[in-house]
């Protein structure tokens, strides 16, 4: 047989797969799953193979998910009109209630489900289990354009992480049943009201506590691009600030940037922001050479 067969061609695959495997062996991997590949059916069975993969080869991953759009069908469905504020979806008393049934119920239940019938062991949690995430209101102001005056803008039970307990997640992941945690962002504040915690924030608080070798963004584009649209396949925390400030991050890809520098500022040694919607991205990134996104670092911690 010649070594150019797809037989040999896998082999080889593996073997120059090996140093990487080593890096991440028993190692903690947050991924914050959502975008396109979370309602692409066989993305999202992909995805849930990449997992069980990744768990066999000995790393350990921990799944947060999102669930925007899912949400926003679900309210249509019942006719609960949303009210947004400086581009958020405002959530009262009767969005609660679905954001809960929709990210801790039907997404999170259809994730654990996928993972389990790819041969994995997951454990679907959300951040009120165990007071894993502990939430405060989330404040935001904004300026008039006019009259340069700032107003608080109230976006009801929205929160932001304030301390992770990660305990149930460890316990989870160390578990020699080989447990994966996959975790809805739900937040509960000092009185035990449920907070919505945007996924990506949730994902680098946890990331951060768990202190990870690397928390993965997944999302709907190729990762950051620069002013000509080309991918910029590394940059330092320090970089984002200006980033953002020139313009070269926009609209979504800000709050990533900022969650993935916070996150390596704060004891993650990596983050990377990937494009969710190729097959397989996990394993590009974290097992080849070549990456499949951008990765955000701090090279005085590398």
């Amino acid at each position: 047989m010649s070594d150019t067969d797809p037989g040999f061609q896998s082999a080889k695959t593996l073997s120059e797969a090996l140093p990487f495997i080593q890096r991440y062996h028993r190692q903690t991997v947050v991924i914050k799953f959502g975008g396109h590949a979370m309602v692409d059916a066989e993305l999202s069975r992909s995805f849930a193979r990449d997992v069980v993969l990744l768990k066999q080869l000995g790393v350990n991953p921990v799944v947060v998910h999102g669930g925007g759009p899912q949400i926003g069908k679900m309210l249509e469905q019942l006719g609960i009109k949303s009210a947004f504020e400086d581009g958020q979806r405002v959530t009262d008393d009767k969005t609660l209630s679905v954001v809960e049934m929709v990210l801790a119920g039907s997404i999170n239940t259809e994730i654990v489900r996928s993972i389990n019938m790819a041969g994995g062991k997951a454990v679907g949690l959300s951040g009120a289990d165990a007071n894993l995430l502990k939430a405060k209101k989330l404040q935001r102001t904004v300026r008039d354009p006019d009259s340069a005056i700032e107003r608080v803008v109230d976006l009801g039970f929205v929160g932001e992480p304030e301390t992770v307990t990660p305990d149930v997640i460890q316990t989870l992941a160390n578990a020699s049943e080989g447990f994966i945690p996959v975790i809805a962002p739900l937040g509960v504040g000092s009185n035990y009201e449920s907070f919505n915690i945007n996924a990506d924030t949730a994902a680098g608080a946890i990331a951060e506590a768990l202190k990870a070798k690397r928390l993965l963004l997944m999302t709907d584009v190729t990762g950051v691009l620069d002013k000509q649209g080309q991918l910029m396949r590394s940059i330092t925390a320090s970089q984002v600030p200006e980033l953002v400030a020139d313009g070269t991050a926009k609209g979504g890809m800000i709050p990533k940037l900022e969650t993935a520098s916070s996150a390596v500022d704060n004891g993650v040694e990596a983050a990377v922001i990937l494009d969710g919607r190729k097959p397989n991205a996990l394993l590009v990134e974290l097992f080849t050479d070549h990456g499949a996104g951008t990765l955000i670092s701090d090279p005085d911690r590398s």
